[in-house]
């Protein structure tokens, strides 16, 4: 199964503009640019694009996981956190943060716990990324 995404830039790093775009049309032409990159300025960036896929990728990685164990998630709610941080070869992601909410009937904390954590390892998205992978897994 292969995905398709593009990307789009015109001009300089500082001055130009880009747009993002799926294969679905989900994401049409979505503007991007140093400024909604670096600075505050509304649309979108890479490391938010890479924050929504391993929120998305994860979530359904702990539903699998929990189904193999017996167990029916009511809700699975994650945020990505994703850091970009300047080395002295550019930048990099150096780390993601993954702040984990679900509802489970009838888990312990623990199978809980060792299932978020077996989602963390081996979502796709999480094995693709060089960059620390850290979380936080509340039931609720």
């Amino acid at each position: 199964m292969d995905r398709h995404a593009t990307a789009h830039w015109e001009g300089s790093l500082k001055a130009g503009k880009g747009t993002v775009s799926t294969e679905s049309g989900v994401l049409d032409e979505n503007p991007y640019s140093f400024g909604t990159r670096f600075e505050e300025e509304k649309g979108t960036n890479p490391e938010e694009l890479i924050g929504a896929a391993h929120a998305g990728c994860f979530s359904m990685a702990l539903s699998m996981i929990l189904g193999e164990d017996g167990y029916e998630p009511t809700s699975i709610d994650t945020q990505a956190a994703v850091m970009l941080s300047k080395t002295d070869e550019g930048f990099e992601i150096s780390k993601i943060h993954l702040k984990v909410r679900a509802t489970i009937s009838e888990i312990s904390e623990d199978a809980f716990k060792k299932a978020a954590e077996a989602a963390k390892i081996n979502c796709p998205v999480s094995k693709a990324l060089n960059a620390e992978i850290t979380m936080e897994a509340q039931l609720v």
